[in-house]
C-alpha cells in the first residue's frame, strides 16, 4: 500500500463509475483513480511489480471473474500479498454466505452501497479516512 498510490475500483456499472468519479473529484484527492470493468483486468494490472495501490474497492458480482475470486488470488499470490493492499467490497447486495466467504479471504471490509449520493459519499469518506491513518507493513 502506498498512501499516494492509485485507488483501484473494480466496477462494471457505468452509472456507478460516474458516481465514484464525482465523489472522488469532490474529495480533491491526489490519488489517481483506476477503473476496471472486470476483475481479470484489475488482476493483470495488480501483477505489475512496480504497482503499489493505496486501496482496492471491488464490486462482488462481476463479469469474467467474481470479486471473491479476485480476492482469493490476491491473498494466495505471495508477491501480491506482500503489497498489503487494503481490499474492500462495495456491492449493491449482501448475503450471509457472500460476507462469510469474503471474510474467509481476509477482506478488510464489506459494504452495501448506500442508496443515496450523500450516503455513498459518506461511506467512501469513512473508508478513505480509516486507511489514510491506519498503520501498514509497507510504511516502514
Amino acid at each position: 500500500m502506498s498512501l499516494n498510490g492509485p485507488i483501484i475500483i473494480v466496477e462494471d456499472d457505468p452509472d456507478d463509475i460516474e458516481i465514484y468519479e464525482m465523489i472522488f473529484d469532490e474529495f480533491g484527492l491526489k490519488n489517481r483513480l483506476l477503473f476496471f470493468m472486470n476483475a481479470a483486468l484489475a488482476l493483470d494490472y495488480l501483477k505489475k511489480m512496480e504497482v503499489s495501490p493505496f486501496l482496492i474497492i471491488c464490486d462482488i458480482n462481476m463479469p469474467t471473474m467474481h470479486g471473491l475470486a479476485l480476492r482469493e488470488i490476491i491473498a494466495e499470490d505471495q508477491e501480491l500479498c506482500k503489497k498489503s493492499i487494503p481490499f474492500v467490497f462495495m456491492s449493491t447486495s449482501a448475503s450471509k454466505s457472500e460476507i462469510d466467504m469474503a471474510y474467509a479471504e481476509t477482506v478488510q471490509g464489506y459494504f452495501v452501497k448506500a442508496d443515496s449520493y450523500t450516503g455513498f459519499k459518506q461511506q467512501l469518506a469513512k473508508i478513505l479516512d480509516y486507511w489514510t491513518i491506519c498503520l501498514h507493513p509497507n510504511m516502514f
